[in-house]
C-alpha cells in the first residue's frame, strides 16, 4: 500500500510540474524593469491657480541663466487645429542649450549633439491649476551619449537646470514616477555615416541639407529649429570640425499621441538630429536619440504608442539611409 501511495505520489509531482510549465509558456512576457535605477525624467510641479507661471516666464528665467533658448514653442494650438482636441491647456516644447557646456562636453563627446539642445515639455492638464515642467536627468543624457554616468560637466549642467526651474518655480517640487524603466529593445542612438571629399565637403554638405529638408515634410516631419554649432566653436576657436549643426526634428501625431499620457515625453522631443564633420577626416557623422529612449525611459508598452513611435523611427531611418547610401 505504501508503494503505491509513493507511487500516487510521484505521479501527482509530475503532472503537476507539467502543467506548471505549461503555464508559464503561456503567459505574456511581462517587460524587464531595470530596478534601483535613477529615473530618466524629472518632472517638477508646482501649484499655478493664479497663471503667472508661464512659458514666457520659465524662458526669461532660463535666458538670465546664461542658456540660450532655440524655441519655445506653443504645441497646444497645433493640437487642436490638427486633431480637433487636446488634453492641455497648456502644452509647449522648450529647446535651450548652454554654449560654454557644450564646447566643454564636445571636446569629450562628439555626439553631444545628441542633446545641444536639450528638451523640455511645458504643460497644464486640462482644468488644472498646476504647471509642470519634464527634461533629462544627467545619468539618461550620459548613458545615451556613452559618458561616464558620474560626469562632472553633466552634472554640473543638470544642477543648474534645477536651480532655474526652482527659481522660475519657486513653489514646485519633483513629482515620484509612477513607473520604472524598461530595458531598452534596441539601440539608444541612431547613427549614420557619409563620406566626403576633402575639397568638395562644403558642396556635398549643402546638397545632403538640401535632400534631408525635402524628404521631411512629405514623411510628416517639420523642423522645430537649427543651431549651428559650428559657429559657437569656432567664436571660442574650437576648430576641431569643418562643421557642427544640429535640427530639432518633430513629428506632430508622435508627441500628440504619447502626450496623452505621458506627458513629459517633452523631455525627447523635439529630437536633436546632428550632422558633424571632423577636420581632416573624410566622413560625415550623424546620430539622433532612437525612439527606443521613449519607450525604455518612460515604460512605454502600450501598442498603439509603439506603432506611433515605431513608424517615426522607421520614417526617419529610410530618409537617411537613402540620403547616404
Amino acid at each position: 500500500m505504501n508503494m503505491f501511495i509513493k507511487g500516487m505520489l510521484c505521479a501527482l509531482l509530475v503532472v503537476t510540474g507539467v502543467m506548471a510549465k505549461e503555464i508559464v509558456n503561456v503567459a505574456p512576457k511581462e517587460p524587464t524593469i531595470i530596478k534601483n535605477a535613477t529615473a530618466d525624467i524629472e518632472i517638477f510641479t508646482s501649484e499655478n491657480a493664479d497663471g503667472k507661471i508661464t512659458p514666457a516666464s520659465i524662458e526669461k528665467a532660463f535666458k538670465e541663466a546664461g542658456f540660450i533658448i532655440s524655441a519655445n514653442r506653443d504645441m497646444n494650438g497645433p493640437f487642436v487645429k490638427q486633431f480637433k482636441e487636446s488634453s492641455f491647456d497648456i502644452y509647449n516644447l522648450f529647446t535651450f542649450y548652454k554654449q560654454d557646456t557644450v564646447l566643454e562636453l564636445v571636446k569629450k563627446y562628439p555626439n553631444i549633439g545628441l542633446f545641444a539642445p536639450m528638451s523640455m515639455s511645458i504643460y497644464t492638464k486640462k482644468g488644472e491649476k498646476t504647471i509642470s515642467v519634464s527634461s533629462l536627468t544627467a545619468e539618461a543624457m550620459a548613458k545615451i551619449i556613452k559618458a561616464p554616468i558620474d560626469d562632472k560637466t553633466l552634472h554640473d549642467l543638470r544642477t543648474l537646470v534645477k536651480q532655474t526651474l526652482k527659481k522660475a518655480m519657486p513653489n514646485g517640487s519633483f513629482d515620484e514616477l509612477p513607473y520604472g524603466i524598461q530595458e531598452a529593445k534596441a539601440e539608444l542612438v541612431t547613427s549614420f555615416s557619409m563620406e566626403m571629399d576633402a575639397d568638395e565637403w562644403e558642396d556635398q554638405l549643402e546638397e545632403f541639407k538640401m535632400g534631408f529638408e525635402g524628404e521631411l515634410a512629405p514623411n510628416g516631419f517639420v523642423i522645430a529649429g537649427h543651431n549651428n554649432l559650428g559657429d559657437d566653436f569656432d567664436e571660442s576657436n574650437y576648430e576641431a570640425f569643418d562643421f557642427y549643426e544640429v535640427y530639432s526634428i518633430c513629428k506632430l501625431p508622435v508627441i500628440y499621441t504619447i502626450a496623452k499620457t505621458r506627458p513629459e515625453a517633452g523631455a525627447y522631443a523635439p529630437c536633436s538630429l546632428y550632422l558633424s564633420k571632423k577636420k581632416n577626416e573624410d566622413m560625415m557623422q550623424i546620430g539622433f536619440p532612437s525612439v527606443y529612449n521613449w519607450m525604455s525611459s518612460m515604460a512605454i508598452d502600450n501598442k498603439e504608442d509603439m506603432e506611433v513611435l515605431e513608424a517615426a523611427q522607421a520614417g526617419m531611418k529610410k530618409i537617411l539611409t537613402g540620403l547616404t547610401q
